[in-house]
C-alpha cells in the first residue's frame, strides 16, 4: 500500500496539512513521522500495510526522524529515540496568503531519554506544505552544559509501481559504505543507480541535489534538495530481509525505496549552548 488508510490510527494522534485540493500531508505525533504526502491526490510516500501504530514501535514507512544515533546504538534503540517519542504540536497547521502551509513540532529529553542518553536537548521539526513541494527544516539545541555527539537522518520511504525502474541520480563517484558488504568503503562509478537486490548504502559527501526517478505513480520525480545532511542513504530490504520483517509485507520491497538524508558518516559534535540546522526538500516535477 503506498499511502495511509486513516483507519490505522487515531485521528488525535495525527496533524493534517491539507490545502484543499488533493495535496495535502499527515504528521503523526509518534516520532513526529510523515506518513502520508499527497500531490493532487497521489501518494509520493510509502507506508507499509502492516505498519504498527502503537504509539511504541518505530513507524514503519513516511518520513521518521533518526537522532541522535543512526543505526545500532549501545545505549538504547536502533536508529535512536526521536523516532518512537511522542512530539509535541508547538504550532497547529497555519496556512500563508500562498496557500503554503506550515506546522511545528518539538522534542526534548525527559527522565526517560536521559536514562538512555544523559544530555539535556531540543528537536525543533517544521514540516512545509508548498503546491508542489515538501520542506522538512530539524533544529537541534544543545542545552546541557557539555558538549554531546549525534548522528540524525530523515529516513524517507518513496513509493513506487515497480522498484525495479525507479533510479537515483547524482551519486556518481562517490565513496559508499556497504551495510551489506561488512561496512566495505566502495565507489559508485554508475550515473543512475538502479537497485534489484537487497541494497544498503551510505553515499558520504553527496550533493546537496539528488533526483530521484519514477516514483509516486511511475511518472513523477522527485527532486531532494538537502542543507547540512552531506550523506544520502539508499535503502531496499529485498525478498529474503522482507520475509523476516513483522511490520513489512514480503512483497512490499518491490513497491517502495528508501533514500535518506543525514549526517551519519561520522559524529556531529555540538557545544552547550549551541544549534545547528538540517533540511531537505523535496520537490515533485514530472519524469522527462
Amino acid at each position: 500500500m503506498a499511502g495511509m488508510e486513516s483507519e490505522q490510527y487515531a485521528t488525535e494522534d495525527v496533524v493534517e496539512l491539507d490545502q484543499g485540493n488533493g495535496t495535502a500531508a499527515i504528521v503523526h505525533l509518534h516520532g513526529a513521522t510523515v506518513v502520508s504526502w499527497k500531490l493532487r491526490g497521489e501518494e509520493i510516500l510509502f507506508c507499509s500495510k502492516k505498519a504498527i501504530f502503537d504509539n511504541k514501535k518505530a513507524i514503519r514507512g513516511g518520513i521518521p526522524i533518526v537522532f541522535p544515533q543512526f543505526g545500532p546504538w549501545s545505549l538504547g534503540p536502533q536508529h535512536g529515540f526521536a523516532r518512537i517519542r511522542k512530539w509535541k504540536l508547538v504550532s497547529t497547521p497555519m496556512q500563508d496568503s500562498r496557500g503554503n502551509i506550515t506546522a511545528v513540532f518539538s522534542l526534548e529529553d525527559d527522565k526517560r531519554t536521559r536514562e538512555l542518553w544523559d544530555k539535556k536537548f531540543k528537536l525543533v521539526y517544521t514540516v512545509s506544505l508548498w503546491d508542489k513541494s515538501l520542506e522538512l527544516n530539524l533544529k537541534v539545541l544543545n542545552r546541557d552544559e557539555s558538549s554531546f555527539e549525534f548522528t540524525t537522518l530523515m529516513h524517507t520511504y518513496f513509493t513506487t509501481p515497480d522498484v525495479t525502474k525507479t533510479s537515483v541520480i547524482g551519486l556518481k563517484d562517490l565513496h559508499f559504505i556497504d551495510k551489506v558488504q561488512d561496512g566495505a568503503l566502495l565507489s559508485e562509478n554508475r550515473s543512475e543507480v538502479f537497485v534489484n537486490e537487497n541494497y544498503d548504502r551510505v553515499y558520504q559527501n553527496a550533493p546537496n541535489e539528488i533526483v530521484v526517478n519514477k516514483v509516486g505513480n511511475g511518472e513523477q520525480k522527485v527532486i531532494i534538495k538537502k542543507t547540512n545532511f552531506p550523506d544520502v542513504v539508499v535503502w531496499n530490504p529485498w525478498e529474503e530481509k522482507a520475509r523476516g520483517m513483522a511490520d513489512f509485507d514480503e512483497k512490499e520491497y518491490k513497491t517502495m525505496l528508501c533514500v535518506e538524508v543525514g549526517s551519519v558518516s561520522s559524529p556531529v559534535t555540538l557545544g552547550p549552548g549551541e544549534q545547528k540546522e538540517y533540511s531537505q526538500v523535496l520537490y515533485v516535477a514530472p519524469c522527462e
